[in-house]
C-alpha cells in the first residue's frame, strides 16, 4: 500500500511539470557549437551535511552543446529553454550555472565521457524530445535518457542522484572531479550578476 501511495505521488509530481518552449528564433540566435570532441557531462549535486545527492542534469556536446536541466530552478534570461533542456551554453554560461548550484551546503560532481558523433547526437535528440520534467523525477529523467544511449546500458533507471553518479563513473574513460565554493546558500551574487543584463559572450 505504501508503494502505491508513493507511486501515485509520483505521478502526480510529474503532472505539475510546466512545459516551456522558446521560440526557434531565440533558439537559433544563442546556439553553441563546441565542436569536437563530443561528450557527455554527468552534474551531481550533492548536500555536504547528509551526503544525499540534491539534483542531476546533463550536458551533451554535439552538434551543438545544451544542458538537460530536469525540474531544475537555474535559468539565464538570455537563454532559451525548451522543456528543461538550455541552450547556448557556452562556457561563461556553463559556469553560472556550476556557481548557482555550488555552495558552501552544496557540492558539485562533474563526470565527463568522450562519445562517438552518433552517440552525442541521439543523446541531443532524447534530451529534446523528452519533455517537461515533475519536481522529483530528476535523476529518473536523466538516468532514462542515459540508459538508453550505446554505451551506456550499463546504467539503471534510478531517483537516487548519487547512485546514478556512482555507476556513471564505472564506465571506462570517465573523469570525476568534485567542485567546492564558499558562496552563501543564497548564492545572491551570482544572481545579481545574471540578472543585470552580463552578456554571454
Amino acid at each position: 500500500m505504501r508503494i502505491l501511495l508513493c507511486l501515485i505521488a509520483l505521478l502526480g509530481l510529474t503532472a505539475c511539470a510546466e512545459p516551456k518552449w522558446a521560440p526557434q528564433e531565440q533558439v537559433d540566435a544563442v546556439r553553441y557549437v563546441e565542436g569536437p570532441p563530443y561528450y557527455i557531462t554527468l552534474y551531481t549535486v550533492v548536500n555536504k551535511s547528509t551526503g544525499s545527492g540534491a539534483h542531476s542534469a546533463i550536458l551533451v556536446n554535439a552538434s551543438e552543446r545544451v544542458i538537460f536541466d530536469p525540474a531544475g530552478t537555474w535559468y539565464h534570461p538570455k537563454l532559451p529553454e525548451r522543456n528543461d533542456v538550455t541552450f547556448g551554453m557556452n562556457d561563461k554560461a556553463l559556469a553560472f550555472y556550476i556557481d548557482y548550484h555550488t555552495r558552501k551546503t552544496y557540492d558539485t560532481i562533474e563526470q565527463k565521457i568522450y562519445v562517438s558523433p552518433e552517440v552525442a547526437e541521439l543523446a541531443l535528440q532524447r534530451v529534446e524530445n523528452y519533455g517537461a520534467v515533475g519536481k522529483a523525477m530528476c535523476t529518473n529523467a536523466t538516468s532514462s535518457i542515459l540508459s538508453g544511449l550505446p554505451g551506456f546500458e550499463s546504467l539503471r533507471h534510478t531517483f537516487a542522484p548519487k547512485k546514478l553518479s556512482k555507476e556513471f563513473g564505472k564506465l571506462p574513460g570517465v573523469t570525476t572531479r568534485v567542485i567546492t565554493d564558499d558562496d552563501d546558500d543564497n548564492n545572491h551574487g551570482i544572481l545579481l550578476v545574471q540578472h543585470d543584463g552580463t552578456p554571454l559572450e
